[in-house]
């Protein structure tokens, strides 16, 4: 039997460890199949493997002019409030108009590390990218910046979720694809940060760039996801970037059960929620926890749900699951509310999400309150940085602006731990 050569072993082992290298970094995202993602080469984003948040974390939100819009800003702090109450997460958004990555960086001990945050979330690169194609020069900056921002954080006992940058809208920008390719390899190169760092990363970029794109395809040819002005989104990129910083923080989505026994007339809930009575198909329930709720045209890309329908967010985040078992119908009417949907009593035995079913439900009012005053006291946290913390009188006496602003700040923060109340609603199961 001939052996083979010393130079054939070396070339085999050679094929097998650049193919096992290509592999390793081959990994890239699925691409939609159309000819705007072709000169893309997304590599696999990295995911969280438990939950990442902690009890009592103190929140913070920080970016550019797509952060200082407060809205995924205000999304991410309502989900926290609501949906996860247990957890009793705090949050303070620093978004900054125009902003780079060394931009935060000459601030946030002033501003940010003050408040002593036990947790980060970055959005940077829109700026940074410059709006042009990629340079080395453009990415060593960001790098630069963005590996300092994190080391700085971790060096005071902080948590960070690099996140990624959006994308830029394709409608009426003909150099859309070099944008977006240059913001592509930002996002690499906040994967790489993400990985030497030991932190963990979102993925804000992907998930805008091909729901924009499906937004397009699915509601109309100037569904734009990324704004009007290509840059600055509406509700439903809010959305989406809101869906990519949650999943980062490793939260499982499941909001609660209702299990419902008709034969037995019995009824259960899982935590967070109390079954008070049932009776004749009508199960009455007391919840402290609330699903996510969001209201609005679908085909708009100003609106909430419009990003819902875009991205798996009630799928993976947003599950308030009705189970019902042993019934004598083969169909059933739920209504919730105001509103009524049936179901086969297949699909009941299986499990259906209310919150993805029910647009307006009977947590929307009080969902509505928290909402608003997370809106409030976000729109005076940036009123307080940009303005107060920024000011000559800050630099005269830093600790009385300080404590002023604080004692401002303080009556919106419980104006929202006010507004969450428990939420007293029923379920009627009826056959058809």
């Amino acid at each position: 039997m001939r052996l083979p050569s010393f130079s054939s072993l070396l070339g085999l082992t050679l094929v097998l460890s650049l193919a096992t290298v290509a592999h390793a970094a081959g990994e890239l995202e699925k691409k939609p199949d159309d000819p705007r993602f072709e000169k893309f080469q997304p590599r696999t984003a990295p995911q969280p493997t438990g939950l990442v948040l902690k009890q009592g974390d103190r929140l913070a939100i920080i970016g550019d002019s797509i952060t200082e819009q407060k809205q995924y800003s205000r999304i991410m702090e309502t989900y926290l409030t609501v949906c996860m109450p247990e957890l009793e997460i705090t949050a303070r958004q620093y978004g900054w108009g125009g902003e780079t990555a060394p931009g935060f960086l000459s601030r946030m001990t002033n501003d940010c590390l003050t408040f002593k945050p036990t947790i980060a979330t970055t959005c940077y690169g829109m700026n940074d990218h410059g709006y042009r194609a990629f340079t080395p020069e453009m990415g060593e900056r960001y790098r630069k910046a963005s590996t300092a921002i994190v080391q700085s954080f971790k060096s005071h006992g902080v948590r960070v979720i690099q996140g990624s940058p959006g994308s830029v809208g394709w409608t009426g920008d003909t150099n859309a694809q070099a944008k977006n390719l240059s913001l592509c390899e930002l996002r690499h190169i906040g994967m790489d940060i993400a990985a030497k760092e030991h932190v963990g990363f979102a993925d804000v970029f992907w998930p805008m760039l091909t729901a924009g794109v499906e937004g397009q395809k699915r509601y109309a040819p100037a569904y734009a996801i990324s704004g009007g002005d290509r840059v600055h989104p509406g509700g439903a990129g809010h959305l989406v970037m809101a869906y990519a910083f949650l999943k980062s923080f490793g939260l499982d989505g499941d909001l609660g059960t209702f299990t419902v026994d008709l034969k037995a007339e019995k009824a259960t809930a899982t935590k967070g929620h109390e079954v008070l009575a049932v009776k004749d198909g009508e199960v009455k329930l007391k919840s402290s926890r609330y699903p996510f709720c969001a209201a609005g045209d679908v085909k708009s890309d100003g609106s909430i749900r419009s990003g819902m329908s875009l991205v798996p967010f009630n799928q993976e985040l947003n599950r308030l699951t009705l189970v019902v078992r042993n019934g004598s119908a083969s169909k059933y009417k739920v209504t919730w509310g105001a509103e009524s949907h049936s179901y086969s009593a297949e699909q009941l035995a299986k499990g259906v999400n209310l919150a993805d079913d029910f647009v307006v439900n009977p947590f929307s009012d009080a969902f509505n309150k928290v909402d608003g005053a997370v809106a409030a006291k976000q729109g005076y946290e940036t009123h307080q940085i940009k303005n107060m913390f920024h000011g000559p009188e800050f630099r005269a006496e830093p600790e009385t602006i300080i404590a002023l602003t604080e004692k401002l700040r303080t009556p919106l923060a419980n104006a929202i731990k006010t507004a969450f109340v428990p939420v007293k609603h029923s379920l009627k199961i009826t056959a058809e």
